[in-house]
């Protein structure tokens, strides 16, 4: 039978370099047990792959894309850097994801290239790294790229001397020259030329640049104080800039996270100011009105590319639906508007049905990207529609029905075809078409499932199936708050499961891992990766009332503490003890597409002192604040997650108990519908029985101690720094005290 390994062509241009380790492929390949499909044009007529490299040898989804292009790629690593500095040649460090739509674009026009990887095989050494596996990486030269005064992005290229210190750097490049700029291969050249012929204008590029990340990556530090914060200040900066057309900040492209929506809610619930509300309202709508949603499946794609939410960017993260299941439930419980409540929902079954690894925990992404009938890769084809396939997939009456509700027009909104998207709200389509307005739902709602059966027929977009402990943290408290909020146990299983699955199978020798993939777990994990599994069995803890997952919580974050503090200035870094040291540790303070480490990490700590009252906890997170006042003073845009840690400690939390009677926790239910009818943002949640389980929370949580129920119906307890309102067994008067705080 014909191997890969029968198959090997040496790469173009490699002489000179060691080969891959050849006899491994094969042996990988039946492991890995999977019929052998490679993606690349370089096909031989038996139809394996003409050329295979060492990512071969990888699980990254992103690097596995890599392994047959001609470019004699290397992993990330010390053998790379250490041919590098025997070649004497540069390094060119490529970094990506696997989702990325201009990293698949950048492929197939210079890595598929045989004459750009001839040369890059002659004269360099070439890195590839999965952003997504090594954070820490992508953030240093990243930095670097920033240092230039350059726009960062992914593909992101980035020029280095064989000891690591950047000299060069961009995003995507052409592969020819275009008129104003070098294309990818005279780029190469140009470098290169520079590398021999002044090696010490290239050394001290690298030592300046290597400053600046240092300087970049570290907080500002000053005199000011935290507490000297102003949140109206912070606040007044989005009004400034906000779109009060169609929600979201003034320009394009437009992500969800660049207006901090959970922000707004809780000035809005201090300070009664129904502008803060309006807008957070607005862009709520606007989004799910958008084609930024998928109205056929559920759930967000990454951002849009217009002002309007109407032509997204088709990937689809686990992040950003896990974020923005917990901004929909805030937006209902601050509003009411149960069409928030339909989003939440909508967006956790996408996230379940399409994204649910059998074992429990969650796949990472799913790409822009997929094939048209006749085989060709485009972007968002798997999601658009024309008016004839609605017509197929659903009749002509219902067809024509779904067209006019969702944009569907002749000639479309993008390429051709359409995305789906709502101009008008569904009261003024009942109103147009004659119908009861709940009747209009209904159908629609039929509609929508019948197409999402329909478009899974369809060539699927790629899914990266790594499980990252950190977006799992994040799909646990979306799936734990779902529960909680939306009064459905099932989804609060589902938090469990994803829970169980990450402190089973991510856990080694008492650390958490970063990433899982083809079976085992790998990479030690990042600062994210604890504080986000922290948060999410927090919120578990709340949502499920088991004890459990606070003491797994207390244990991670006492690891994280240990492994991640900076005990001299507060705050932590992004990488421990156990990560290689790159050549500079990062302390995240930036609140980007997705919240830094250190903000999910002192609101933590915040959570756990109420709770346990364990004054260290409320030390640790007074440091953290201290390390960064000066930029929440002077930037407090940059770091709007950790603006609601400030709020958090500014307004000190309530604590709220409800104890039942032994044995009996559904008699708890009445209360928690009352809790539910409330938006309490900065609060803690226990619900206890009476008896031995009343005995054994208290050695964590002492606030519960004392408190008792009634013989036949349980107690409410609203309590401030241990300071109790007076106790009620009524769900109303419990209803109107937590209204009235």
């Amino acid at each position: 039978m014909s191997t890969l390994a029968d198959h090997y062509q040496p790469l173009p241009g490699a002489e000179g370099v060691p080969a891959p380790p050849i006899e491994e492929f094969e042996k990988l390949r039946q492991r890995r047990g999977y019929a052998y499909r490679p993606r690349t044009r370089h096909l031989l007529p038996e139809g394996w792959a003409r050329y295979t490299n060492r990512l071969f040898l990888e699980t990254s989804p992103y690097l596995l894309q890599h392994a047959h292009n001609p470019v004699n790629w290397f992993p990330w690593g010390e053998e790379a850097f250490e041919l590098a500095r025997q070649l004497d040649r540069p390094v060119l460090i490529s970094i990506g994801y696997a989702t990325c739509h201009w990293c698949h674009v950048m492929e197939e026009q210079s890595f598929e290239d045989e004459a750009i990887a001839e040369f890059m095989n002659r004269h360099y050494i070439a890195i590839k790294v999965d952003r997504e596996e090594r954070p820490d990486v992508d953030s240093v030269y990243m930095t670097a790229v920033h240092a230039m005064g350059l726009q960062g992005g992914w593909p992101l290229n980035v020029f280095v001397a064989p000891d690591r210190k950047p000299f060069y750097g961009g995003t995507y490049f052409p592969p020819n020259d275009y008129p104003g700029g070098l294309g990818f291969l005279s780029l190469l050249m140009r470098i290169r030329e520079s590398y021999v012929a002044a090696p010490d204008r290239i050394s001290r590029a690298g030592v300046q640049l290597t400053e600046a990340i240092r300087t970049m990556l570290a907080p500002t530090e000053g005199k000011e104080s935290w507490r000297e914060v102003s949140l109206e200040q912070a606040v007044r900066l989005y009004r400034d800039r906000f779109d009060d057309r169609n929600g979201g900040l003034v320009g394009a492209p437009k992500f969800p996270s660049s207006l901090p929506l959970p922000l707004l809610l809780r000035r809005y619930q201090m300070s009664g100011d129904r502008q803060l509300l309006a807008m957070a309202e607005l862009t709520l709508q606007q989004m799910a009105a958008g084609g930024i949603y998928d109205q056929a499946g559920g759930g967000f794609h990454r951002y849009a590319t217009d002002t309007a939410w109407q032509i997204p960017h088709f990937e689809k993260m686990l992040y950003d639906n896990a974020l923005l299941a917990v901004t929909y439930l805030e937006g209902f419980q601050a509003t009411g508007r149960t069409e928030f409540a339909r989003v939440a929902r909508e967006i956790l079954r996408y996230l379940q049905r399409d994204m649910e690894a059998p074992e429990g925990g969650f796949f990472s992404a799913t790409d822009a990207d997929s094939l048209t009938p006749e085989g060709h890769r485009e972007e968002g084809v798997f999601f658009t529609w024309t008016r004839e396939e609605l017509i197929d997939a659903l009749g002509e009456d219902r067809g024509n029905l779904v067209a006019l509700c969702y944009g569907v027009r002749h000639g479309g909104n993008f390429e051709g075809r359409s995305i789906l998207h709502r101009d008008r709200s569904l009261a003024e389509l009942a109103v147009e078409l004659r119908l009861p307005e709940q009747e209009l739902e209904l159908m629609l709602a039929d509609c929508r499932e019948l197409l999402y059966r329909a478009r899974a027929k369809r060539p699927l977009p790629l899914r990266d199936e790594k499980i990252l402990a950190s977006w799992n943290g994040l799909a646990i408290s979306a799936f734990a708050r779902g529960g909680l909020v939306l009064e459905t146990p099932e989804l609060v299983q589902v938090a469990a499961k994803a829970a169980g699955f990450v402190l089973q199978h991510m856990m080694q020798g008492g650390r958490l891992r970063h990433s899982y993939q083809e079976g085992s777990a790998r990479g030690e994990g990042f600062l994210d990766d604890y504080a986000f599994v922290i948060a999410g069995l927090i919120d578990l803890f709340e949502a499920s009332h088991e004890l459990r997952w606070l003491e797994r919580s207390l244990e991670l974050c006492a690891a994280a503490v240990e492994q991640f503090e900076d005990r001299e200035l507060g705050g932590f870094f992004m990488t421990g003890p156990h990560h290689e040291r790159l050549i500079s540790r990062e302390k995240p303070a930036y609140d980007g597409v997705i919240p830094s480490g250190n903000s999910v990490m002192v609101m933590n700590l915040l959570r756990l002192n109420t709770l346990t009252g364990d004054a260290r906890l409320l030390e640790q997170a007074d440091r953290a604040l201290s390390a960064f006042a000066t930029q929440l003073v002077k930037s407090p845009a940059a770091l709007s997650d950790m603006l609601l840690a400030v709020d958090y400690e500014q307004q000190t939390p309530k604590e709220v108990v409800i104890v039942a009677p032994e044995g009996k926790p559904e008699l708890a239910q009445p209360f928690l519908a009352a809790f539910r009818r409330v938006f309490l943002p900065n609060r803690v949640l226990v619900v206890v029985c009476e008896g031995e389980e009343l005995r054994q929370a208290a050695r964590l949580i002492p606030l519960v101690e004392g408190k008792v129920s009634e013989a036949d119906r349980a107690v409410a307890y609203l309590c401030r720094n241990r300071s109790c309102q007076r106790p009620t067994g009524d769900r109303e008067e419990f209803y109107r005290q937590l209204k009235e705080g």
